[in-house]
């Protein structure tokens, strides 16, 4: 099942072994797993593993949050050595894309910060190429401008949009810069529906179609890249239930 389009794979969050079952059920083909530590992350391994080879679905990978995005010796003695830790777990359960959440919006980090967080980029990229991970930067609230310094940095980065955070901090949803100018990055999406606004208590993740946001524009815009990844319902199972046929019109839009 291609979910009304040959060139995209659906899938949703699967924060316990029985959500894979469930997305399984729903028809989806595979499952974004988060893993905030790894080190508690190792006790649900073998329940993920079962039900992988029990439902055929793959996986991909949720990396933890950073913490403070300007408090530099956390990021490199804390999330950094975090990040290495779930990537070692990944292999054990053939994973191949890590997505990452790294803040970089200049309104609200300091250049310091993102100059050190492009070489904390760099170093992780590396070691997911050593591992054949491929490392994709999440955008929180930046725009393509915001990011256009980073992608010049680093060719390997991709990135994951995240549809529901373009909607925030932005007058217009800013997938539609990401779309002209860095088409070629977007290796993933996040797709969730909210109401706008200009506070991380905004990120609602409601189920797609009950909030705000424009979401046939945004598939129209996306078609015309020629967009051939993935796309995570980032939401819980029963409400990826309820949106799942709108989705599906969506992407046959």
């Amino acid at each position: 099942m291609t979910c009304e389009n040959a060139n995209i794979q659906l899938g949703g969050t699967a924060r316990t072994p029985q959500h894979v079952v469930c997305l399984h059920r729903l028809g989806l083909q595979f499952a974004e797993v988060p893993i905030k530590d790894p080190s508690l992350f190792t006790e649900q391994i073998e329940g993920f593993l079962a039900v992988q080879k029990e439902t055929g679905l793959r996986y991909l990978c949720h990396g933890p949050r950073e913490g403070d995005p300007n408090y530099l010796h956390a990021l490199e003695t804390v999330y950094f050595p975090k990040l290495v830790g779930v990537m070692e777990l990944m292999s054990r359960l053939n994973m191949s894309q890590l997505n990452v959440h790294l803040w970089l919006d200049p309104r609200f980090v300091k250049k310091q910060s993102v100059r050190y967080k492009i070489d904390f980029l760099r170093r992780l990229i590396a070691r997911g190429e050593r591992s054949g991970i491929t490392v994709c930067l999440e955008n929180l609230s930046e725009s393509a401008a915001h990011l256009a310094e980073v992608f010049a940095a680093l060719p390997a980065l991709k990135m994951t949009l995240d549809l529901g955070h373009a909607q925030l901090l932005s007058e217009e949803n800013t997938s539609y810069g990401f779309f002209e100018k860095f088409p070629q990055r977007i290796r993933h999406i996040h797709l969730h529906d909210n109401r706008g606004g200009d506070s991380q208590e905004d990120d609602l993740h409601l189920p797609v179609g009950e909030g705000t946001i424009d979401f046939v524009s945004i598939f129209r815009a996306l078609h015309k890249t020629s967009y051939r990844g993935t796309i995570t319902l980032e939401l819980r199972p029963d409400e990826i239930e309820r949106c799942l046929d709108y989705v599906k019109r969506l992407l046959r839009s």
